[in-house]
């Protein structure tokens, strides 16, 4: 199946200029009724020459088994007019493209059944062959799930270990920014276009993504708009793209668990935070770890897992990025808490929120509310405590 034409070499994707073979790339992807299947199986009948389907007759594109009304639409040059004017507004835009016949097209996701004929690529393409990690669950999280996401996720990059997510709301957007408070690259797969931002209020979570030198993928073309049967068709890429899948909450029914099942075909190691079975959101980890997915409560659950090559590499990279060595990841030791924040340590919970009227009734007479008050924005400094909204307060990890 795998086109046997050499890689193309590429220059930086932004700056690139378009070959005859990344436009044919790019004319089969926007052909309609082909997938990455059929395509990848014409080019590999073409010698894995995908320009030379622009010379052949209509009865030689319906040979490659190209059904009739997407052989019509390249032998009409419809499929090579919708290339030229994709790549002006890949050029306008400032993206690049990754196609399979790319040197840099990431080996990974050539594993996969049905790797994405082509990539739309805003930021570092280099990041998507690194050593990665998908988090994924639900969009309804807990507040537990979000720390337990977004913890996991910080911890895992302070290791070098590259977090790939969808950016979708809750569970994915806890991880990039777990990453992104690592001062790490994240990578976020889109089920949109790579000018579409989605959810409109994940506006900002992009821009710091691409600012601290992370990217944004997508298999769709530009200003191709939520659609939903694009997003459990991008979980492939998620699992893919990685060397594991960690599932943090997700319900029975949750999308989550398109992409575990993808993990598992593909042979990606599975992961899953365990959650309370009274919890709906509990029922696809708790699912996975009973069906033999690793049980995940700390990043060194996931790093003991990996393979030797992989952990020495990654630790290899941690020395080299420390001028102090291997010894500057070790945690510092926390202060002395006062009275009053040590109390409320006491009172607040990791798996539930609690309301400041809540935590005020708990201390009864024993703390004035300024008390309160202070001593709470002390533990929000110090990064034990976080505010949520409606003056709701949780534990942290």
């Amino acid at each position: 199946m795998s086109p046997s034409r050499p890689p193309e070499s590429s220059v930086p994707l932004a700056t690139q200029e378009i070959s005859d073979a990344k436009l044919a790339w790019l004319a089969l992807a926007l052909t309609p009724g082909l997938g990455p299947t059929r395509i990848l199986r014409a080019v590999s009948e073409m010698d894995g020459v995908p320009d030379s389907l622009f010379s052949l007759p209509l009865t030689g594109l319906e040979a490659l088994k190209i059904p009739a009304s997407a052989a019509q639409f390249i032998f009409d040059g419809k499929a090579r007019r919708a290339a030229e004017a994709e790549w002006k507004r890949i050029q306008a835009e400032g993206v690049g493209i990754l196609t399979y016949g790319c040197a840099e097209y990431p080996e990974r996701l050539r594993e996969i059944y049905d790797p994405p004929p082509v990539l739309w690529i805003r930021g570092n393409a280099a990041l998507l062959s690194r050593y990665s990690i998908a988090v994924v669950g639900t969009r309804h999280p807990s507040p537990y799930g979000l720390q337990v996401a977004e913890s996991l996720s910080r911890d895992l990059a302070n290791r070098h270990l590259l977090i790939v997510s969808g950016m979708a709301r809750g569970i994915d957007t806890a991880a990039h920014k777990g990453a992104l408070a690592a001062h790490s690259p994240t990578v976020a797969i889109w089920g949109t276009g790579v000018d579409v931002i989605y959810p409109k209020e994940n506006k900002k979570l992009a821009e710091e993504i691409m600012a601290t030198g992370g990217a944004i993928a997508a298999e769709v073309p530009m200003g191709t708009f939520p659609a939903p049967q694009n997003f459990p068709r991008r979980n492939r890429i998620l699992s893919g793209l990685s060397i594991g899948v960690l599932v943090v909450e997700a319900s029975e029914n949750s999308g989550t668990r398109i992409t575990a099942r993808c993990a598992l075909d593909q042979n990606r190691d599975v992961f899953a935070v365990p959650g309370n079975v009274t919890n709906k959101n509990s029922w696809t980890p708790n699912f996975l770890i009973k069906a033999g997915a690793k049980l995940t409560a700390t990043w060194e659950d996931i790093w003991e897992d990996l393979p030797s090559q992989i952990r020495m590499a990654l630790e290899a990279e941690l020395v080299a990025a420390s001028d102090l060595g291997p010894e500057a990841s070790l945690p510092v030791q926390d202060k002395e808490l006062k009275p009053q924040e040590a109390q409320l340590l006491a009172i607040l919970r990791q798996d539930e929120a609690l309301q400041l009227d809540e935590i005020m009734d708990k201390v009864g007479d024993q703390l004035s509310s300024s008390e309160v008050f202070m001593a709470l924005f002390e533990l929000e400094l110090a990064g034990k405590v976080r505010a949520l909204p409606g003056k709701n307060y949780v534990r942290a990890m």
